[in-house]
């Protein structure tokens, strides 16, 4: 009787499409924006936590990263507004790259 072990191949690195194609300006507004709140209220939430524990932790990191994503929100917002303005349309590619950390 012959037995085979077989071995699981642990993965230690992803990539995710995470969007790709051809947008109006409100389409790609609507996409970018809603990534960025959603990165955002990550950030609060954490803040958040944080502080229900800690009232002296100032989650420095955390705020300076949320105020950040808002000024790229802003920018972001001028510039959907300066190609809606010419009726131009925007090609969006990003992808993520995830791999573990030792």
């Amino acid at each position: 009787m012959k037995t085979e072990t077989m071995t699981k191949e642990v993965k230690t690195e992803q990539s995710i499409n995470l969007i790709e194609g051809i947008f109006t300006a409100s389409e790609a507004s609507d996409i970018i924006n809603n990534i960025l709140n959603v990165k955002i209220n990550f950030h609060k939430l954490k803040v958040f936590s944080r502080t229900i524990g800690d009232f002296n932790d100032k989650c420095e990191q955390d705020n300076g990263r949320i105020k950040a994503l808002l000024h790229e929100q802003q920018i972001a917002k001028e510039f959907f507004k300066n190609v809606r303005v010419e009726g131009r349309k925007l090609k969006i590619n990003s992808r993520i790259e995830i791999s573990i950390e030792d």
